[in-house]
């Protein structure tokens, strides 16, 4: 568990917080722009990056102002350069240049990178011992004990940004979490929820994409209508809080109003609830210990009148049960799981494979690999390359 109980409180001397944003163009990254853009008299804004979307990045760093961009792809950078023309906003491109975005000195770190490429420039902002909102799930997923040392060692801070980890957040109380008996995450279920097996195996990637409840990009929602997305927050919750795999749960409520439950050792269960919108546990994550006025949707239980609960059906979405034999089995296990994952859903979005063929193409990889211990950053990246191989290998 890697959670401060005594976190730094933000600025109090009318001195705007300082933000890096690693990943400003995604979801995440578009919403606490949003957010920032709103309280600019609050927080100010070091640095963003972004993979490709020069267009999209130049307009965020006008916006707020960034006294440095990066875009991953080198072949942007006089695109970008050219739209931030005039602006003396510094401008670097290349994987080297958002790690090094991550080193300047922000007061926090909104680490929002899709997938394993966001685990180096995170572990840049660890190694600083900064405050990190985390949604980049990889990081604690493809390199989760490695990485929960590195924060501990260097007395860094993370504020989880998923809407689940943030309400588990919410309602543990830290200082008695051996009073805990539960930790339940709730899961929407995604578009096919009610589909049958025969559906889903002729369903298209704009279909997959429609989430019914969040708004979010296409390989997180993909991740979403397989439930694999359940089963990485699974590993991540396990990271993250004083619990272990038997204490997690996972529950389908449809109508993604409750976020994660606690239950503790006296029958109590604590849950938070609020309307899906992700800049609330983004909010949460920026004002940390106080928290902002967020312009949203405000949750009405009489218009609401009715929540729903289900199990899981392990059945049509096996992507959950793939992931938690991934945190039992340990070691490389879960590194080589996402891996596979990325491989299979950017496969799916090519139509070069069915929908269901996705946690098939998973499974049948991790049968493949024998699982190792983690010791080092270079034993993730060569579990999780070996991963990318083997998947590549297998599909059609």
């Amino acid at each position: 568990m890697v959670l401060n109980t005594e976190l730094t409180q933000p600025k109090s001397n009318n001195v705007p917080v300082s933000v890096t944003i690693l990943g400003s163009t995604g979801s995440v990254g578009v919403n606490t722009i949003d957010l920032i853009a709103r309280n600019p008299e609050y927080y100010s804004v070091e640095a963003l990056t972004a993979n490709k979307n020069f267009d999209l990045l130049a307009k965020q760093a006008k916006q707020v102002n960034a006294k440095f961009v990066a875009v991953a792809d080198e072949s942007k950078y006089l695109d970008l350069k050219n739209a931030l023309s005039g602006s003396g906003i510094e401008i670097a491109a290349g994987k080297q240049s958002v790690a090094n975005a991550a080193m300047r000195p922000s007061d926090r770190v909104m680490a929002a990178i899709v997938g394993t490429a966001g685990l180096i420039p995170t572990l840049r902002a660890v190694e600083r011992g900064a405050i990190i909102g985390l949604a980049n799930k990889e990081c604690l997923v493809s390199a989760g004990q490695l990485f929960c040392e590195e924060v501990r060692k260097a007395g860094a801070e993370l504020l989880p940004v998923d809407s689940e980890h943030s309400a588990i957040f919410q309602v543990l109380d830290l200082n008695t979490a051996d009073k805990v008996a539960r930790v339940i995450i709730t899961a929407s279920g995604g578009p096919f929820r009610t589909a049958s097996y025969s559906d889903m195996r002729r369903v298209s990637p704009a279909q997959a994409v429609a989430h019914p409840n969040w708004d979010m990009g296409a390989k997180i929602s993909i991740d979403s209508a397989t439930m694999m997305n359940k089963g990485l927050e699974l590993i991540e919750a396990f990271h993250l809080f004083p619990i272990t795999e038997e204490q997690l749960e996972v529950v389908v409520h449809p109508q993604s109003i409750i976020h994660s439950l606690v239950e503790y050792t006296d029958g109590s269960v604590l849950a938070q609830l609020g309307t899906p919108d992700m800049r609330t546990p983004i909010s949460y994550a920026l004002a940390w210990p106080d928290r902002m006025v967020v312009q949203a949707e405000k949750l009405d239980l009489c218009k609401i009148a009715t929540l729903t609960f289900e199990e899981p059906d392990l059945k049509r979405f096996p992507a959950l049960k793939l992931a938690r034999e991934a945190l039992i089995r340990g070691g490389t296990a879960p590194t080589i799981l996402n891996a596979a994952n990325e491989i299979a859903v950017a496969a799916f979005l090519e139509e070069r494979i069915g929908f269901l063929e996705i946690a098939s193409l998973v499974e049948q990889t991790l049968n493949k690999v024998p699982h190792s211990n983690i010791s080092s950053i270079d034993d993730v990246t060569e579990a999780d390359a070996l991963g990318r191989r083997l998947t590549n290998a297998i599909l059609p």
